[in-house]
This record gives C-alpha cells, sequence and structure tokens, in this order.
C-alpha cells in the first residue's frame, strides 16, 4: 500500500559505548565495561573511613573480587551471584556493580532484571551515559525499540555534555 516504515535516527555523537549499544554487539559492550573498570565511580561517596574496616569490608572486597573475575571470565551466572550478594553488602550503591550485573543478566536473557539494574545505576549516577546504553540494551531486548532510542538518545546527550564539560 505504500505504506514505508521510518528509520531511527541516530544522535550524531555516540561513544564506543554508546556505538556498541546500539548496534548490539554485546562482545564489544562487556569489553568496555571491562575497560571501563570502577573509574566512573570515583567521586562518588563510597569511600570507608578507617573504623569501618572490619572483617564484613574485607568480605565485601572479596567479593567484589570474585564478582569481577567472573565477570572477567565471562562467568556472568557467578558474576551475578556475587554481584547480588555484594549489593546487599554495600552500605552506598556502586553504579559500576548494578551496570556489570545489569550486563550479566543480559547475557543470561534476563531482560527485565538487567533493566531494572541499568535503572539503578542511573539512580546512582542520574548523568551517567552507561546506564543509558544499558538500558537501551534491555529495552531493545525487549521489544520497546521506541524506548531503547530514547534512552539511546538520552546517553548521547549525557556523554555530549561530559566531554564539553572537560573541554571547557
Amino acid at each position: 500500500m505504500g505504506i514505508t516504515k521510518t528509520a531511527s535516527v541516530l544522535p550524531t555523537i555516540l561513544s564506543p559505548l554508546g556505538k556498541a549499544c546500539a548496534g548490539m554487539d554485546l562482545t564489544a559492550v562487556h569489553d568496555i565495561l571491562l575497560k571501563t573498570g570502577y573509574k566512573d565511580d570515583e567521586g562518588a561517596e563510597n569511600e570507608l573511613s578507617f573504623q569501618e574496616w572490619t572483617q564484613q569490608v574485607q568480605e565485601m572486597l572479596n567479593t567484589k573480587k570474585f564478582g569481577d573475575i567472573a565477570f572477567r571470565d565471562k562467568d556472568f551466572k557467578t558474576a551475578i551471584d556475587y554481584y547480588s550478594k555484594l549489593v546487599g553488602m554495600m552500605s552506598v550503591p556502586s553504579a559500576t556493580v548494578f551496570a556489570r550485573r545489569s550486563f550479566s543478566y543480559l547475557m543470561n536473557g534476563q531482560s527485565e532484571l538487567a533493566l531494572r539494574d541499568a535503572m539503578q545505576a542511573q539512580v546512582c549516577m542520574p548523568e551517567w551515559p552507561t546506564a543509558f546504553y544499558l538500558q537501551a540494551l534491555a529495552l531493545s531486548k525487549l521489544g520497546m525499540e521506541t524506548d531503547a532510542q530514547d534512552m539511546l538518545n538520552d546517553g548521547a546527550t549525557f556523554e555530549a555534555k561530559k566531554q564539553n564539560s572537560w573541554r571547557g
């Protein structure tokens, strides 16, 4: 009948993470999350005072380490288990832990849980592009393409804002 479907318009500037999420390139997303590590959490209120350095803190650090090892090794089920335990132990939530668990849920076909954790990462860091990009991935896996595109655009907007603040 001559009805044409209009293609989604990608924002003009996407970071490598944004491009990987837009292209549903999960291998590239994993590589970028690994390389980024926890540096985006720096400056967040997650430093521990000396008085808090107890056996519980040591257990928390070990749990994080084991989760990170599982994530690095692409053992996403184990990563989910360790990151879930870690979330229950943290006094201050970590956007990176939620992002890594979100990606792990995606890799295990649990898109709803991935979306929830990507949203939690955004709560921790409201203007963190990674949180928006992971939400876009989850929404896309859930068949919500319009919402996924909106999240990609929001991520790109915050990415550009971040880039401009570094220059100025």
